[in-house]
């Protein structure tokens, strides 16, 4: 093991590292520890960017890795599925992946592959610990692929139909800006590092415009918040289209040069003026009309494109119309000007080339539909799911039919995790994984363009075991003996990075991170262009147009009725990644709610409220406040069950409905109802409701 000082690591050292998990920022780390166990973790230099310091999610990180809720060793489940504290047995190693690989061939031998469902999302994972092993050992069985599609898949299609997934705008470069508009990304929980270059480019003279219906810290520091209603990014984005081609200040040149489907994006704005637009999102129309005014005039702009946007069902054209803004208004070409959404594509890497196996041509489940895919499912039905870097029941939409699919007697289901998640209750095989500080990595940052390796730095915490030593194991056993040869994740460490162009493979053995051919902080339009066919920007894909629902930015309108009239949202906060350490959450949690929907259902802080609609309800405490816009309520992301009061979460309430376009999942479309309930007695899961009954729609 590489330490920094050089120490053994059986008595106190400090060890090199990185984090890998689901953040654009992808810190370097420093990381001590005594006796191998760990004893604090800090923040390094290596990665320029983040500059030293780190998230208290990860400096706090040993409350996970040293948790009571830490998976020691393999178990077999004993009694029903699905209960709040499920009975396992311990088991070796050897008789769980036996176990595993007979079920698995007799799935497959009575039902054939496709029978066999992976389930992973992998955004906290890097390069070794996620497809590679585990992708062969699938594509080897004829599993039915996994379409992953949780977060991101619509904002991705609009960036690669746009753009080719064009390298953007890194953080350091906002200090170069006059003009940043965050939109639908609130990076003072994720992605801290970014607010620091944003605070400097204020500090320089630059204008800050907020997009976001809660009034987030960025937003209290914004010169102009727009609290737009979830689901109505579209029409204001294509409102300042509209301003632009009307008022003659769409670069026209730029456009006539370096783009193709102007003139149809521009018909579609031209629906949208200012104060339609403004009325559909509940903002103010000479706000939004001076926002128009500061993005033309002002440059170098900046548009952070952030997820928020994209989880409804007009996410994908949303995506569309605010990054195509940019070439519109000609803000490419200085530094400072431009977009930054994800740079996870800007390294020059084919995973494809490391897998080993081709892609079977099998069915593509959409991870949304796990509910209804595990009811629904017929040639053949899944009779095996294997979950691994994913925890579906805290992170899928329509949490109940989730539940419901995982109670089935006849599915097998293996989780293999760190800790023993929402999930881990309906297995019948769970199996002990690692955490990043006790393997071999690379983490590739999607804010920074970073590329950093990662090592163990602590003894491995019980009978924890890499991914790809576990999906290594389970082919042998299988038979399928001639497709991944490393065997370890150190092997499997040297084996991908021994497949990288030297320029990056060399320092990133050498140095520990790697900076990529085009630069670490590239300009758009002058150190990269974009990677469509035609190295053109595609404004209108006339394909896509016939495939999205509507047709490529038309508005669809809210879903909300008198029965449900409020929007629920579930944004990310400090405690958690995606539902990573949501199993440290203490207390009960609470859902926002403006003063004004609090009064009108007799609601003060503190007390117990039903959110309910047709496909569930869920039992937690209000917060009152004026920071969140009337009509729209939020109850954070990446809860677990046991944070709220009978144990549903915001996605029970979530329809399991896709995007326009990507097949994103969408989240802001759940739509509810409040009621205040009177008296409450709980033990464990069991609770004993009476609810107003002026509130009351149904009987329940």
């Amino acid at each position: 093991m590489a330490t920094s000082d050089g120490n053994d690591h059986r008595g106190h050292a400090t060890v090199d590292t990185a984090c890998p998990l689901d953040c654009p920022d992808s810190c370097s780390l420093s990381v001590t520890i005594e006796h191998g166990k760990l004893t604090g973790i800090d923040g390094s230099t290596r990665q320029a960017e983040t500059n030293g310091y780190i998230c208290g999610k990860v400096r706090r990180f040993d409350r996970r890795v040293y948790s009571d809720d830490r998976i020691l060793r393999p178990a077999i489940r004993q009694g029903p599925k699905g209960q709040s504290r499920p009975k396992f047995k311990d088991v070796t190693w050897d008789e769980a992946l036996e176990q595993v690989a007979t079920r698995l061939t007799e799935v497959r031998e009575r039902w054939g592959g496709e029978a066999i469902l992976p389930f992973s999302y992998g955004g906290s994972n890097g390069l070794v610990s996620q497809d590679t092993s585990d992708a062969a050992l699938f594509r080897r069985l004829g599993a039915s692929r996994l379409s992953r599609t949780v977060c991101a898949a619509p904002t991705r299609t609009a960036a690669r139909t746009l753009y080719g997934e064009m390298p953007s705008i890194t953080p350091s470069d906002y200090t170069h800006s006059q003009l940043i508009v965050v939109w639908g990304a609130n990076p003072s929980e994720s992605g801290i590092h970014l607010v620091p270059y944003i605070r400097e480019a204020q500090r320089k003279g630059a204008t800050l415009v907020v997009m976001d219906p809660r009034q987030t810290k960025l937003a209290l520091k914004a010169d102009i918040h727009l609290p737009v209603r979830p689901g109505t990014d579209l029409p204001v984005a294509l409102a300042l289209h509209r301003h632009l081609f009307e008022h003659g200040l769409a670069d026209t040149t730029f456009l006539d040069e370096h783009a193709r489907g102007s003139e149809r994006l521009r018909l579609r704005a031209d629906a949208w003026p200012i104060g339609r637009a403004a009325e559909v999102a509940g903002i103010d129309a000479t706000a939004l009309e001076e926002v128009a005014d500061l993005y033309a005039r002002k440059s170098p702009a900046v548009i952070r494109c952030g997820w928020g946007l994209e989880r409804n069902r007009n996410g994908g054209s949303a995506a569309l119309a605010v990054l195509a803004l940019p070439a519109v208004a000609g803000k490419f070409g200085v530094r400072g000007g431009g977009y930054s959404m994800s740079n996870s594509n800007a390294w020059p890497i084919d995973r494809e080339r490391w897998i080993g196996a081709e892609e079977s041509p099998t069915r593509a489940v959409n991870m949304n539909h796990l509910g209804r895919a595990l009811f629904e499912c017929q040639a053949p039905p899944i009779k095996a799911l294997f979950v691994y870097n994913c925890n579906p029941v805290a992170t899928m939409p329509d949490q109940n039919a989730v539940a419901r699919g995982l109670s089935r007697d006849d599915l097998f289901t293996v989780v293999f995790d760190q800790v023993r998640t929402d999930t881990a209750a309906y297995a019948d095989i769970i199996l002990p994984a690692t955490t990043f500080l006790e393997t071999y990595d690379v983490a590739k940052g999607y804010g920074p363009i970073s590329l950093q390796l990662v090592q163990p730095a602590i003894d491995t915490v019980g009978e924890a075991r890499p991914n790809v030593e576990v999906f290594a194991d389970l082919a042998a056993r299988l038979g399928l003996v001639d497709t991944w040869s490393a065997n370890t994740e150190a092997e499997a460490l040297l084996q991908i990075t021994n497949m990288m162009p030297n320029e990056i493979r060399i320092p990133l053995h050498e140095a520990g991170t790697a900076t990529p051919p085009m630069g670490a902080a590239p300009i758009q339009f002058v150190d990269v262009q974009p990677r469509t066919a035609d190295k053109k920007i595609e404004l209108f894909n006339e394909a896509l147009d016939d495939e999205t629902p509507e047709g490529l930015y038309v508005f669809q309108p809210d879903p909300a009725s008198d029965d449900y009239p409020l929007a629920l949202i579930s944004p990310a906060t400090s405690r958690t990644i995606c539902s990573t350490l949501g199993e440290l959450q203490s207390e009960p949690a609470a859902v926002e709610m403006h003063v004004d929907d609090a009064v009108e259902r007799d609601l003060s802080n503190g007390d117990t409220v039903r959110l309910f609609n047709d496909q569930g309800e869920v039992h937690c405490l209000v917060k009152v406040t004026d920071r969140i816009r009337k009509g729209t309520i939020s109850l954070p992301k990446g809860l677990w069950r046991k944070s709220t009061l009978n144990g549903s979460t915001a996605n029970a309430l979530v329809p399991d409905t896709l995007t326009d376009i990507g097949g994103g999942a969408c989240f802001n479309d759940a739509r509810v109802q409040a009621e205040r309930v009177l008296a409450a007695s709980y033990k464990g899961r069991d609770v004993t409701l009476t609810v107003s009954a002026a509130t009351a729609p149904r009987a329940h």
